[in-house]
């Protein structure tokens, strides 16, 4: 399976979501309902320190065969990010109103999650290149 799309995918959804929430932690409070002081916001920025690292680390490896046993970490640490993280999204819907973003960021961390699980969990084809 080639890996590169779903590489630089996952990078650049993670970089864009880094990016906004490191620069605008306030902001996305005062959107989401949150009072945007103290260690609330620098927590946010945190995540958004990790997600844009995350980044970085996804589009670094874009160009490693990932699956199986090859760069097993880089797959693991994936799938379980985007798993637990679809697992949250997805069970914070029907308690709290169901806005269009959380909607639409569950699907998203559900479909990264598929796909990093199947990258995992079978065997990589190695793709000759022409």
């Amino acid at each position: 399976m080639k890996t590169r799309i779903l590489m630089m995918l996952s990078a650049a959804f993670m970089a864009a979501l880094g990016v906004a929430i490191t620069f605008l932690p306030q902001e996305l409070l005062v959107h989401v309902g949150a009072r945007p002081e103290g260690v609330l916001v620098l927590l946010i920025q945190l995540l958004g320190a990790l997600l844009v690292s995350f980044a970085m680390l996804n589009w670094m490896a874009r160009g490693n065969l990932i699956g199986g046993i090859y760069s097993r970490p880089v797959a693991v640490a994936n799938f379980f990010h985007f798993a637990i993280g679809a697992v949250a999204l997805v069970k914070a819907l029907p308690a709290q109103r169901i806005a269009l973003e959380v909607v639409a960021v569950a699907a998203i961390y559900s479909a990264f999650a598929i796909w990093f699980g199947i990258v995992l969990f079978t065997h990589p084809i190695k793709v000759e290149r022409k």
